[in-house]
């Protein structure tokens, strides 16, 4: 069963590689990270026994229970989608490089993230790669995240070809 596209289906994908610029600072917003989010991220996929057993992390180099840096990595990217490249018409991811994990998260840290973009590189197939530095802070405004990140973001060009081709069938 079909359902009618809900407000935000309709809004979304409005902004295309032309309209982004570089040097542009985009907030992402806060998400707050949970004891239990933590242990169910870790069971699932970063079973270590400082992300998930309590009295084995106290003999941990951390101390205590952290969460896992791909979940870490989860958080940013959930929140630029959600506050940004939801609207955005992005093809593909391309790749995720130079990640470093500068201070644990746990539980109940707020992580508030932004980015920035660095370089948009137009191609003659309709489309750009469009690499971004972000970041992650929590709430005492320490650095927990840094991350490059490339997407591909269709051109305007591209749409009016995929119209085109769309209408001939």
């Amino acid at each position: 069963m079909t359902h009618p596209p809900s407000a935000r289906e309709q809004t979304r994908r409005t902004i295309f590689a032309e309209d982004l610029k570089t040097g542009v600072e985009y907030n992402l917003g806060t998400y707050l990270v949970t004891a239990e989010e933590i242990a169910d991220f870790a069971s699932s996929w970063d079973p270590q026994e400082f992300h998930v057993d309590h009295v084995a992390a106290r003999d941990s180099f951390f101390g205590h229970v952290v969460a896992s840096g791909i979940h870490t990595l989860a958080v940013f990217q959930k929140l630029t989608v959600e506050s940004h490249l939801w609207d955005w018409n992005v093809m593909a991811g391309r790749g995720i490089r130079d990640i470093r994990f500068r201070r644990p998260v746990t539980a109940n840290d707020r992580l508030a993230g932004r980015f920035v973009i660095d370089q948009i590189n137009t191609d003659s197939r309709g489309r750009a790669a469009v690499t971004s530095m972000g970041t992650l802070h929590n709430q005492n405004g320490q650095l927990v995240l840094e991350v490059t990140t490339e997407a591909l973001v269709q051109t305007r060009e591209y749409d009016k070809t995929r119209d085109n081709r769309s209408r001939r069938r």
